[in-house]
């Protein structure tokens, strides 16, 4: 194609969390596997800078980008369909687009102008939209604008869809809307009306949409998708299905039947492209589908009641798992309710245990105590960044015998705080942004068991953290058994640490699961379900 950037806006309807990130997602791998270069962005209406402030509780995990941008988990997901590494661009939010803005006209840069919503923050709203794009980098981007038609938060960012709909260039633009088609059990009826609804909103807002994508339990028949083309303002072909998937990733094999992708490429004039070639996808979901073993992993963490809290972990579980031919049943206990007591009874009949990272103090002795277990009975373990310091301190105080060793997060007064605040944390005051984020180059120890499940002895993994592992005691663990098989070639940071004469013993402080994708299932995890397998 000659190169115009084209953009594809997915707005929702009805209620939230219907799936915008999955179906804007599955688009992405449809026109990827068409030879298109795609990208996706996500617009957050909340007015949090970032999500890297907010409990998982409220928002599901917060996913790190290479370039240390904390953001929505819905990028977790981008980068697993995709397969490409997103940025700080990627995630924008109303509080860093009034940000913006407000600190522009705090030096001068509106020179007297009342500032106001339209036009100064539709327009910065517009030149973040359009950002990707005009990096030379895409064909299409795909912004996925967060929150539902018709809440007031999110009606700037709808404005800013509508003028940019009759600002580009004719053909350059789509709308793609997502809406709830329920099914009402007491009538034995699907009903349309919601769909109806939200659509008159969207165009009342000015934007029209090319394509309605509905989310439903129950097949659409021809007669329900005439009625909402009519009623909607689409073409007849414009009203896609879908149903809830038996896995995220069969979602673009069942947008394809649906020929979402095809409506794409033909209404935003892309000419000459390729059949999708979905051959690797479709190996994987084959792999998925079909497992020859179960093997049993207990997730230990402080905030397992939500699922989409560990979000990226519990998905590298899937993509080892179809690489090692089994499913991965992953138990989540809350490491709050573990004790010394009953510990054995929580971790009955699991074969790999993993304590999850996180912060403060809740729950920590549970995990030590989990941690405990799993080194005493030969489980294979594997910690991550919090879950890492804590089989530091756990081995602190039940093998180099100091019974008082902690991380300063959680006893700062301590006599061996083996876990510590990194030093530049130390002037820290504010919370959002300023910890360690992003990848960093790690070098594992020739020989050791990091360095034969990476085959490689230089890495980057990702980071998000404030406390790390304290220099000062790394002689005192190497005596001790307890080996540092990775270091940051700059700094010394502790990265790795492992046990050499247990079946599968490892702690890092990255965090692995954010580099996982189907295609490319992370050495760790898939290394560490194969010695649960054993």
């Amino acid at each position: 194609m000659g190169h115009r950037t084209k953009y594809v806006f997915i707005t929702g309807g009805v209620v939230s969390s219907l799936g915008k990130g999955i179906i804007a997602a599955s688009l992405g791998k449809l026109l990827q596997a068409r030879g298109l270069r795609v990208t996706i962005q996500k617009f957050d209406p909340y007015i949090n800078i970032d999500p890297g402030t907010l409990n998982p509780y409220e928002h599901g995990e917060c996913f790190v980008t290479d370039d240390g941008a904390e953001t929505d988990l819905d990028l977790g997901h981008y980068e697993r369909f995709l397969g490409v590494p997103t940025s700080q661009a990627n995630n924008v939010t109303t509080g860093r687009i009034y940000y913006t803005v407000i600190t522009r006209e705090r030096e001068g840069a509106y020179l007297g102008k009342t500032v106001q919503i339209v036009p100064h923050i539709t327009d910065e709203i517009k030149r973040r939209m359009l950002r990707l794009g005009q990096s030379g980098d895409y064909d299409i981007v795909i912004t996925e604008v967060g929150g539902t038609v018709g809440d007031m938060e999110s009606q700037p960012f709808i404005e800013a869809v509508r003028q940019l709909q009759w600002e580009q260039p004719e053909g350059d633009c789509m709308c793609i809307h997502l809406t709830l088609v329920p099914y009402l059990s007491a009538a034995k009826e699907i009903k349309t009306k919601p769909t109806q609804h939200s659509v008159q909103m969207l165009q009342h807002a000015g934007v029209m949409p090319d394509v309605i994508v509905c989310r439903t339990e129950h097949p659409l028949g021809e007669d329900l998708r005439r009625k909402i083309a009519l009623f909607c303002n689409v073409k007849p072909g414009h009203v896609i299905e879908s149903q809830d998937a038996w896995s995220i990733y069969q979602v673009p094999l069942n947008m394809h039947a649906e020929h979402l992708d095809e409506l794409v490429v033909r209404k935003l004039g892309i000419e000459n492209f390729n059949a999708p070639d979905l051959g690797r996808w479709k190996d994987f979901l084959d792999r998925l589908q079909n497992p020859k073993k179960t093997v049993d992993i207990a997730l230990v963490g402080k905030y397992v009641a939500l699922q989409d809290a560990y979000k990226s972990i519990q998905e590298s579980f899937v993509h080892a798992g179809a690489a090692c031919g089994c499913k991965v049943k992953v138990h989540s206990l809350l490491s709050d309710d573990i004790t010394a007591d009953n510990v054995a009874a929580k971790l009955e009949g699991m074969d790999g245990v993993l304590v999850a990272p996180g912060f403060g103090e809740r729950g920590l002795e549970g995990k030590i105590h989990a941690i405990h277990y799993t080194r005493e009975k030969g489980i294979p373990f594997l910690g991550i960044c919090l879950g890492m310091q804590m089989c530091v301190v756990e081995y602190a105080r039940n093998v180099l015998g100091w019974a008082d060793a902690s991380s300063t997060e959680l006893n700062p007064n301590t006599t061996h705080p083996v876990i510590d605040l990194m030093e530049e944390q130390k002037k820290t005051t504010a919370k959002g942004g300023t910890m360690r984020l992003g990848a960093y180059a790690c070098r594992l120890k020739p020989g050791t068991l990091a360095h034969k499940i990476y085959g490689t002895a230089d890495i980057r993994e990702r980071h998000r953290h404030r406390y790390e592992f304290n220099e000062k005691y790394a002689d005192d663990f190497a005596q001790g058994g307890l080996v540092a098989s990775g270091t940051n070639p700059d700094t010394g940071l502790v990265e790795v640490v492992e046990l050499p004469n247990h079946p599968f013993f490892v702690g890092v402080q990255f965090h692995p699961e954010y580099k996982s994708t189907p295609e490319r299932p992370h050495p760790l995890f898939v290394a560490f379900v194969k010695a649960a397998l054993k």
